[in-house]
C-alpha cells in the first residue's frame, strides 16, 4: 500500500520569502500585546483575586444579567462581577474578598443561594481566601520564570550560538502571544493558565529543536549551500512531520473545546490557539532569525543536488 504524503517528497517552496511579512506582523502583534497587558491587564480568575464564584444555570434557559446584578449588589458584599458564561442561561457570580474568614465568605454563599436558588441551579462554588489567592500567584510566577530559565539554558546548550538565539526568541514569541490571547478573550488568568503556558512552552520548543536539528545536519552536509536555501530545504524536509505533528494535537483539542465542558474548555482554546502559533514561529521565526544573525558569514556557491531523507 502507498502511504500518503502530507507534504511533497522534493517541496521547494521558499519560506524564507515570506519573513518580510512575518518578522513585521509578529512584531507588531508582540508590542500591542505589552501595550494592552499594561494598560488593560489579565482577567486574574478567583485563584489570584481571591473571592468567591459562583456558576449558575437559569431553569428557564434564560436569565437577566442585569437584573442579576443589580440583585447581588444590594447584598452589600461589595462590587460583584455578574457574566454571562457557557451556554443560553449561564452566569458567573464573583464577590470580591470579605472581612471575617471563612464564616463571611459562606455567609455570601449562602445569601446567594435563598436568593437565586429558585430559578438557578448552582453547578459550582469557590471560595479562595486571601492567603491563599497569594501564595498562588507567588507559585505560580515563580514556576513560570524557573521553567522559561530552563528552557533558555537547554536551547543555549542544545545547539551553537545562533541557533540557541534563533530558539530562544521563537519561544519568547509564542510566550508573549499567548498571554495577549488572554488579555484579547479576557479568559481568566488562573493556575490552569499557568499549566496551559508551560504546555505551550514545551510544544514550542520540540517544533524549533525539529527544524533546528535538520538545519545543523544539513550544516554539516552542504557547507557553501546559502544560508536561506539551507533553511527552506529544512522546513520543506521536516514539513511532513509538522503538519502530521500539528494536526493530530490540533484535532484532539478541537475535540475537547467542542465536548469537553466548561471545566476545560478555556485550557483547551488556549492550547488549540498554542499549537497554531507554534507551529508558525518554528517556520516563519525562529528560522528567518538566524538570517538576521548571520548563521553563515557569506552565501558562497549553490551546493551540488541531493537527496534529502524526510524527517520521520
Amino acid at each position: 500500500m502507498r502511504l500518503i504524503r502530507i507534504w511533497p517528497e522534493h517541496a521547494h517552496f521558499d519560506f524564507m520569502r515570506l519573513r518580510r511579512f512575518s518578522f513585521p506582523l509578529s512584531a507588531t502583534l508582540s508590542l500591542l500585546t505589552i501595550l494592552v497587558l499594561l494598560t488593560i491587564g489579565l482577567n486574574f480568575g478567583i485563584d489570584f483575586k481571591g473571592g468567591t464564584l459562583m456558576e449558575l444555570q437559569s431553569k428557564s434557559g434564560h436569565s437577566d444579567v442585569a437584573q442579576i446584578r443589580q440583585t447581588a449588589q444590594g447584598f452589600g458584599f461589595g462590587d460583584v462581577e455578574v457574566q454571562e458564561f457557557g451556554t443560553a442561561g449561564g452566569l458567573s457570580l464573583r464577590f470580591p474578598i470579605q472581612e471575617g474568614g471563612e464564616a463571611a465568605q459562606s455567609a455570601v454563599v449562602q445569601k446567594a443561594r435563598d436568593t437565586f436558588g429558585n430559578d438557578y441551579d448552582f453547578q459550582r462554588v469557590e471560595t479562595v481566601g486571601p492567603r491563599v489567592s497569594g501564595e498562588l500567584v507567588q507559585s505560580g510566577t515563580i514556576g513560570i520564570i524557573l521553567s522559561v530559565i530552563a528552557v533558555l539554558f537547554y536551547l543555549w546548550f542544545r545547539f551553537e550560538r545562533e541557533l540557541a538565539i534563533g530558539a530562544i526568541v521563537g519561544t519568547l514569541h509564542d510566550i508573549v502571544l499567548t498571554v495577549g490571547f488572554f488579555v484579547i478573550t479576557r479568559h481568566e488568568f488562573n493556575m490552569t493558565s499557568i499549566a496551559a503556558i508551560l504546555t505551550i512552552v514545551g510544544y514550542s520548543l520540540n517544533e524549533t529543536v525539529v527544524v533546528f536539528d535538520r538545519t545543523r545536519e544539513l550544516m554539516r552536509r552542504y557547507k557553501t549551500m546559502p544560508v536561506t536555501e539551507l533553511l527552506n530545504l529544512s522546513i520543506n524536509t521536516t514539513m511532513s512531520r509538522t503538519v502530521m505533528t500539528a494536526t493530530t494535537t490540533a484535532l484532539s483539542l478541537l475535540a475537547l473545546v467542542i465536548f469537553g465542558g466548561r471545566a476545560i474548555e478555556g485550557f483547551a482554546q488556549v492550547m488549540l490557539y498554542g499549537v497554531v502559533i507554534c507551529t508558525y514561529s518554528a517556520i516563519f521565526i525562529s528560522s528567518p532569525m538566524l538570517i538576521y544573525i548571520g548563521l553563515r558569514s557569506s552565501e558562497t556557491v549553490k551546493a551540488p543536488e541531493g537527496k534529502v531523507a524526510p524527517a520521520e
